[in-house]
């Protein structure tokens, strides 16, 4: 096996020793980096070790940036990955740091301050080494339809109970328009309850309490929906990842790349 095919197996999968323990210490600096960003927007603990941040955070965007640069050189087909979800997510990860390199002066310390916020991201490619994500992901997209005709229902019954709450308690209960009523009722529907238009009729209250237990009924709907896409789905414990297409959704025991047919 030659190097690059060695640093691939390592990087991009999991199931070798050197592959998890790759995957574990990735992990870490992740976590670790998310609590920097997170301490720095605390201005106590940001003026008290603002040198330290600053070591850190430049030690973990070294390491993200060799990491982002491996998978690139690695794979066959690098602009796949560089435009792929995890591609877009990896460079925003460090570009905010490189970016504060360029952006001086006082009047774009807010600009710089706002960049390096997109650091959070980094957060989000915890989710390329849980195996059950990739399930969920496939479970949502499966069950999309059902889910915009329950969306679709729901949104209709928001605006016929919005409209009839309006005709009941009227302006002078705080239902000015037939929008603001809607928006009560889908506040009311969800169980959110922010309480800035309540009802003062008895029919009123009656009519809130009716949808209140409804939005109890309705919340379990897409639970339901999603569940039995993931039951009809089970995960894989499949990490690997063509050396040629970085397609990694491969099937327990797959020889050959469903999508290039390169040799696995």
């Amino acid at each position: 096996m030659s190097l690059r095919e060695k640093l691939h197996e390592i990087i991009f999968e999991a199931d070798t020793p050197a592959g998890k323990a790759f995957d574990i210490i990735l992990l870490l600096a992740i976590l670790l980096s998310v609590g920097v960003v997170m301490l720095e927007s605390v201005d106590d603990i940001n003026k008290r070790y603002e040198h330290a941040f600053d070591v850190l955070e430049w030690s973990f965007t070294i390491l993200f940036t060799l990491e982002y640069i491996l998978r690139i050189l690695i794979i066959n087909k690098p602009l796949k990955y560089i435009f792929s979800f995890y591609g877009i997510i990896d460079l925003l990860s460090i570009l905010p740091t490189y970016m504060g390199i360029f952006v001086k002066g006082t009047s774009s310390l807010m600009i710089v301050r706002s960049l390096r916020l997109l650091r959070v991201f980094r957060v989000l490619k915890l989710t390329r080494y849980l195996g059950e994500g990739n399930q969920l992901w496939v479970a949502l997209l499966q069950s999309r339809r059902k889910i915009l005709v329950f969306l679709f229902v729901v949104l209709t019954a928001s605006m016929i109970m919005g409209t009839l709450m309006f005709m009941i308690e009227g302006p002078e209960h705080g239902f000015t328009s037939i929008p603001r009523s809607i928006y009560w009722a889908i506040v009311t529907l969800t169980t959110v309850g922010y309480g800035d238009i309540s009802p003062s009729t008895a029919i009123g209250q009656f009519f809130a309490s009716v949808i209140m237990v409804l939005g109890y009924g309705i919340i379990a709907v897409p639970t339901g929906i999603v569940t039995a896409e993931l039951v009809n789905n089970p995960p894989t414990s499949n990490t690997q990842v063509c050396r040629n297409c970085a397609e990694d959704q491969h099937v327990d025991g797959a020889t050959y790349c469903h999508s290039c047919g390169h040799l696995l």
